[in-house]
């Protein structure tokens, strides 16, 4: 579970990305995180990484205070939470296969589990023939791909997504949003930041939706309604 408390982050004397945002996400949920560019999206999920402080209130991931990790204890939570970027950020010089076994190399797995579940992450994200291809051979939806597979990697409980499809064609964009969806089928809880209106209002999930650092809006069933895009 995933929980926000009466957040507020600010920067500089004056300016809050963020202002008392409260809101919980239960395990096992898709929810999609929406707003004009500079409404504090990625924030939020720079906070869950603990790459960022906030200036008030909790976070909180399996009733772990996650502001009160001491360094040398967030390992624990970055074994919870897996990320997706926009623009990839995979190593050029590394192959498919060990972009994606790179995580299970740091938690210690044998060269046989990493070979196992390495096989098992590329054959969900379709890309097990191209495991031997370095990243500047791939289209940007297969990279992307690759990005998802490096990410759940290590079994996360949790999947943060930053635009995963924001520089994708439509069609490629459904296809990482089918992958995305059955991730979220064997209880990976996803939170996603997107300005794609039709994936919103077509997936018919939880939507939040923020505005100059709050949230206007949280629906069950969401659809895309910002203004100021």
């Amino acid at each position: 579970m995933i929980q926000f408390d009466h957040i507020f982050k600010q920067y500089g004397s004056r300016t809050f990305a963020l202002s008392d945002i409260t809101a919980t996400i239960a395990d096992g949920e898709f929810v999609f995180l929406i707003g004009p560019s500079g409404a504090g999206k990625t924030t939020i999920l720079r906070l869950l990484l603990r790459d960022l402080h906030p200036t008030k209130g909790k976070v909180k991931v399996d009733d772990i205070d996650i502001s009160q990790l001491k360094n040398k204890d967030l390992y624990i939570l970055r074994r919870k939470i897996g990320m997706v970027f926009q623009d990839f950020k995979l190593l050029t010089d590394r192959t498919v296969f060990e972009n994606v076994a790179i995580g299970l190399e740091i938690l210690g797995n044998s060269h046989e589990e990493i070979r196992k579940r390495v096989g098992d992450i590329l054959e969900l994200v379709d890309l097990k023939d191209k495991s031997d291809l370095f990243p500047t051979q791939l289209s940007a939806g297969e990279l992307q791909r690759v990005s998802i597979a490096r990410a759940v990697a290590g079994g996360p409980k949790i999947l943060l997504a930053d635009e995963p499809t924001g520089n994708l064609d439509p069609k490629t964009s459904w296809d990482i949003l089918s992958i995305l969806q059955e991730i979220n089928k064997i209880g990976t809880t996803i939170l996603m930041t997107t300005h794609n209106a039709s994936i919103v209002n077509d997936m018919k999930k939880r939507t939040i939706t923020l505005q100059n650092g709050k949230i206007v809006s949280d629906k069950k069933v969401g659809k895309y309604d910002v203004k100021h895009e």
